[in-house]
């Protein structure tokens, strides 16, 4: 209770006020929500709930988390524990997150030789801690898949499985499983791995898109650059994702705004884990001023203070789309998404309208916005490699 006051939490969102009741009472549940509603900390609360409860065992020879987690990205298992660290600020909870492409010593001295509480990992290196007796999952009490439409859609379901078969049976622990979409596929999922859940579903036009301001600006792909430009430095935004559907995009994207000496960084899947990281961190504390991005920084980031969203291309799929926008606007705070519709775009517009149950204002930028920006200076020459001194054969007579 503290920790929530500390993070000033007054009220139960609507994923948290209908799945709560069921939960703290150890009954499985299913939930449909996007992200930015709350059901981290919905599932979180009950977890830590149920855990400060009970007194845990102690360490054994390996780790054995007493409730785990997996979700389908790097991204969202540290948001995930982040938030879980900070619910849990004033317990004795240790909290590890498990997930590639960082170092594998740190992580597997984080879980060594000490009771383990709360493991969040992603599906693959979660296993890989597994087959090599790095952790055992035989204990595991409260069990969490969150994004399973996601997990579907990356392939991880093959590795879920095999995490499941590892743990007690699902009479004998309590599952909660989340996904922003449920499928047939998702549901037959569900179906198998909990036991009389509650279902609880909130539908997207109330999870995200009601406290943000969108339109639409009608452009050509060429005038797209531009719009952007003075769309930053006029209104000097900061703390702005723009994001983009394809990685070659986001580079050309992330080097004209640096060109521009606007403070960017890039996240995409050709950013290696590391980096990635370190601009989130430095985008969160305000030392980076726009985030140019793919989607895989369209679910699970949760950063205060976001006021714009631009949409540099449209999403081909509608549910990409209030997952972006949803970077804002979040608890309640007022947000703006910005959207760019050129040619191409504006096939996608009725199919988006269709999900989100509203029409978008569409109009054309006013003038000042496509005003040319200053002349870039040209690219400075790229050094030439020096030729490779080549090797003199003996001269033969």
């Amino acid at each position: 209770m503290h920790a929530i006051s500390d993070l000033s939490f007054h009220y139960c969102t609507p994923i948290q006020a209908a799945i709560l009741g069921h939960t703290l009472g150890g009954k499985d549940a299913t939930g449909k929500a996007q992200t930015g509603t709350g059901k981290s900390a919905a599932f979180l609360v009950s977890i830590l709930t149920t855990l400060l409860s009970k007194k845990a065992a102690g360490p054994g020879k390996m780790a054995s988390p007493r409730s785990l987690i997996i979700a389908p990205t790097r991204e969202l298992v540290m948001q995930i524990a982040e938030d879980a660290e900070k619910l849990a600020a004033y317990s004795d909870l240790h909290i590890v997150p498990i997930y590639g492409g960082m170092d594998y010593q740190k992580q597997l001295d984080d879980v060594q030789g000490r009771q383990v509480d709360i493991v969040v990992a992603t599906p693959g290196r979660l296993l890989d801690f597994h087959r090599k007796r790095h952790i055992h999952l035989g204990d595991v009490e409260i069990f969490v898949i969150d994004e399973a439409d996601r997990m579907l859609d990356m392939g991880f379901i093959p590795d879920v499985k095999q995490i499941v078969y590892n743990m007690p049976s699902k009479d004998k622990r309590q599952t909660l499983f989340f996904s922003a979409t449920i499928t047939p596929a998702v549901n037959h999922l569900a179906e198998q791995w909990t036991k009389e859940p509650a279902v609880v579903e909130i539908k997207a036009d109330h999870a995200t898109v009601d406290t943000i301001d969108q339109l639409v600006y009608l452009v050509t792909s060429d005038q797209k650059p531009t719009l952007l430009y003075n769309l930053i430095t006029a209104k000097d935004l900061h703390k702005v994702i723009v994001f983009c559907n394809r990685k070659s995009e986001t580079r050309q994207l992330h080097e004209l705004l640096r060109r521009y000496k606007i403070s960017c960084g890039m996240l995409s899947g050709d950013v290696d884990q590391k980096k990635r990281v370190t601009t989130l961190n430095d985008f969160k504390e305000g030392k980076i001023r726009v985030l140019v991005a793919t989607d895989v920084a369209g679910r699970g980031i949760h950063i205060d203070g976001i006021s714009h969203v631009v949409n540099f291309n449209l999403p081909y799929d509608p549910e990409d789309y209030v997952h972006r926008i949803g970077r804002t606007g979040r608890a309640g705070a007022e947000g703006t998404s910005v959207s760019f519709a050129c040619e191409e775009d504006s096939f996608y517009l009725p199919d988006i309208e269709a999900f989100i149950n509203r029409k978008l204002e569409c109009l054309y930028p006013a003038d000042e916005l496509l005003a040319a920006p200053p002349v870039l200076p040209p690219l400075p020459p790229r050094p030439r490699r020096p030729s490779p001194a080549r090797s003199r054969k003996p001269h033969r007579r």
